[in-house]
């Protein structure tokens, strides 16, 4: 695979992510708007693997990440290229680097409006849409439905007692993810009759926080999973991603979480999302790199 790209002035070089200074990354994606802080780039690194497409002198001007979930899929994200290079190749130059590291695996990704086209030509097929819900969160969230079972706060360092479960919700094995995910989080479980039948995660992103994995096996369970952390959140900003448009998507917009943003769920290689009623689901992502 070529691993420099010729522009019209200048040439880019592929290079691992992990060897850039995460300052340049900062200023990739703040200059195309997106909110990501140092915190989350490091994060995103400590996750994933990728590279950066910088110039002879050090520049950054785009970036892309692939996380893997188990041996057989990886989910794309942090696709960036800067507003000099995107009429350029530059977005596809970096996801035929990312195939080659990728290698044999399935793979997911959210497409925004603008990169739908690039990832069409590359073989992604639009599986459904994801719903970008945020804002400041409701002084006073909107009247819950009975709850049926018990929240319970469950301790970073019991993390593996999700693991099944978000297993059989995701579709694959993402437990490194999860783990990492957990650091610095607050998680709740809802139990049923003594076993777990969903859970939610809250934690520092961006401009505020982000709710999720939401992992819910109907809309009742998934409200009482959100709402046991916005409750904490009133006045802050907040984010939810949800697929979902019943509602669960009702309750956000109640607790004043609008939509800012849509995107598209992706698949190259076999389908992604493994969706069944009244079993356990996934009604609020990780993000929209690690789905």
């Amino acid at each position: 695979m070529q691993k420099s790209v010729r522009l019209k002035s200048f040439e880019l070089i592929a290079q691992d992510i992990n060897s850039v200074d995460v300052s340049l990354l900062h200023a990739l994606s703040t200059g195309v708007g997106w909110p990501h802080r140092f915190k989350d780039w490091e994060f995103l690194r400590r996750a994933g693997s990728g590279i950066a497409a910088v110039d002879g002198i050090g520049r950054v001007f785009g970036s892309a990440m692939w996380f893997p979930h188990g041996d057989d899929l990886a989910t794309i994200g942090v696709v960036i290229t800067s507003p000099r290079t995107q009429a350029q190749g530059t977005g596809r130059w970096l996801m035929q680097q990312v195939f080659e590291q990728c290698g044999e695996r399935r793979l997911a990704l959210n497409s925004t409006i603008a990169a739908h086209k690039l990832y069409v030509s590359l073989g992604f097929t639009a599986e459904a849409t994801v719903y970008q819900h945020q804002g400041d969160v409701a002084a006073a969230l909107p009247a819950l439905p009975p709850l049926d079972g018990e929240l319970s706060e469950l301790p970073p360092d019991k993390i593996e007692g999700i693991f099944a479960l978000d297993t059989f919700a995701f579709g694959t094995d993402r437990s490194r993810l999860i783990t990492l995910l957990s650091e610095g989080a607050s998680i709740c479980v809802l139990r049923r009759d003594g076993a777990m039948v969903g859970y939610s995660m809250c934690r520092e992103f961006g401009r505020g926080h982000v709710v999720g994995p939401v992992i819910a096996s109907n809309d009742r369970d998934a409200i009482h999973l959100a709402a046991v952390h916005l409750k904490d959140l009133t006045g802050q900003f907040a984010r939810v991603d949800t697929r979902e448009k019943g509602p669960f998507a009702h309750f956000l917009q109640q607790s004043r979480l609008t939509i800012s943003e849509t995107v598209t769920t992706m698949s190259k290689g076999g389908p992604f999302l493994n969706r069944k009623a009244n079993e356990p689901a996934v009604y609020g992502l990780a993000g929209h790199a690690l789905s």
